[in-house]
């Protein structure tokens, strides 16, 4: 399978998942966050316990790559230490950014290295970067990281 079949695979498989579309029992953190350009509209909560993220969890309407990524990013977070939570979103802002392409430095996103390719359709960027923007949001509360 050429590879960009298989990103294609992960991005629609990952925005029909209902695994992490599910609000979060005792959720520590929750935030809203809207794309106004095309409705994307989604509500991310995580509970955070000891500076581990324990469980994440979205729900809200949007596109496939908004709806895959938001999927791919709770896989990636959940179980992680806040900080490396916040390396993650790092890397993956860059990679979106083209600042980051070097694949060794990409490894640490897994499944959601699928959405590299967003990076050359603009009007798709906003779709991609709403989860992780909403999960920034929500790392810089201080109350987060407890």
């Amino acid at each position: 399978m050429e590879l960009n079949a298989l990103y294609n695979q992960i991005i629609v498989e990952n925005s029909r998942s209902s695994q992490n579309r599910h609000k979060v029992s005792e959720a520590t953190a929750s935030l809203e966050g809207i794309n106004p350009s095309c409705g994307d509209d989604i509500v991310l909560e995580l509970r955070v316990k000891d500076g581990i993220i324990e469980d994440a969890g979205f729900t809200g309407e949007g596109c496939a790559i908004s709806q895959a990524s938001a999927s791919l990013m709770i896989d990636l977070i959940l179980g992680k230490p806040v900080e490396e939570a916040q390396n993650l979103l790092k890397t993956f802002l860059g990679m979106i950014k083209g600042e980051i392409s070097d694949d060794k430095q990409l490894d640490s996103l897994e499944e959601a290295i699928a959405l590299k390719g967003i990076s050359h359709m603009p009007g798709r960027v906003k779709c991609a970067v709403l989860p992780w923007h909403t999960l920034m949001g929500i790392l810089e509360e201080p109350e987060t990281a407890k």
